[in-house]
């Protein structure tokens, strides 16, 4: 399979924005061996302005577009040092690519996009990705990587995308504010009435929220990608989502018609 997996920074990151040590270690492993298994793996990693704020010892995530360029300049220095460090325990090689909209909107450059990401596959590399925040505008971000990766996942046809966040998956209700919210295992079909479902923004160190996974949802499914939204807390649950085991919930692609 062909498996993008998107990492949130609350995933990543403890609430301080530095990095979860434990956490990070345990999902390199984990998709190491999923690698080791034959899988071709893609990952989005959000995290860069939540780790430059801890690096820089902010009081939190800026609200100034400069800072935030600033700290994700930092921020991304440090998460591309612990993934080279990390896969290649595994003996596993990473390369990083930055992205902003004008890379997906202009045709020249998401063909080249796409060349390079195909080389980078069949050279047996583990390609990671994250919006370009340093250099990004409002005119040309994309946005939220729960977005990106649903780009991503198109762009390189992936059999599946994987978002994992702070949250078990899509329920009923926000299940902060109503205990007897419903976890849906499945999503045959993004409904109006599942789409109502979606809350606000997700941690403070973060910019998405079950509103852009769904999203990502409708992006991932339309080009034929099954997408599964679940809790990044315990890595070891990458192996049962790849396996077709109920964790989170999974959208499933539309039918070619």
């Amino acid at each position: 399979m062909r498996i993008v997996i998107k990492l949130g920074t609350s995933t990543l990151a403890h609430k301080t924005g530095r990095i979860n040590i434990l956490r990070v270690e345990e999902l390199c492993k984990v998709m190491s061996d999923l690698k080791n298994a034959g899988h071709e793996i893609i990952l989005v990693s959000s995290g860069a302005i939540g780790m430059g704020v801890g690096k820089l010892s902010l009081q939190g995530r800026p609200t100034d577009i400069p800072t935030k360029q600033a700290a994700a300049a930092v921020g991304q220095c440090e998460l591309m040092y612990i993934y080279d460090k990390l896969f290649s325990e595994y003996n596993h090689t990473v390369a990083q690519i930055l992205i902003t909209d004008d890379d997906i909107a202009n045709t020249d450059r998401r063909q080249n996009f796409e060349n390079t990401m195909r080389r980078l596959l069949e050279l047996g590399v583990i390609p990671i990705l994250n919006e370009n925040d340093s250099i990004a505008t409002n005119e040309i971000v994309i946005g939220d990587n729960d977005t990106l990766g649903a780009i991503v996942a198109t762009t390189v046809q992936a059999d599946l995308l994987i978002i994992l966040s702070d949250i078990n998956g899509l329920y009923t209700a926000d299940p902060h504010k109503n205990p007897g919210a419903v976890l849906l295992d499945r999503v045959e079909k993004i409904t109006p009435e599942i789409e109502q479902m979606t809350g606000g923004a997700g941690s403070a160190l973060g910019t998405g929220g079950m509103a852009t996974k769904l999203k990502a949802a409708k992006i991932a499914v339309a080009a034929g990608t099954d997408m599964v939204i679940a809790n990044g807390n315990n890595p070891k649950s990458l192996y049962d989502i790849v396996e077709g085991k109920n964790v989170g919930t999974r959208f499933f692609a539309e039918k070619v018609k």
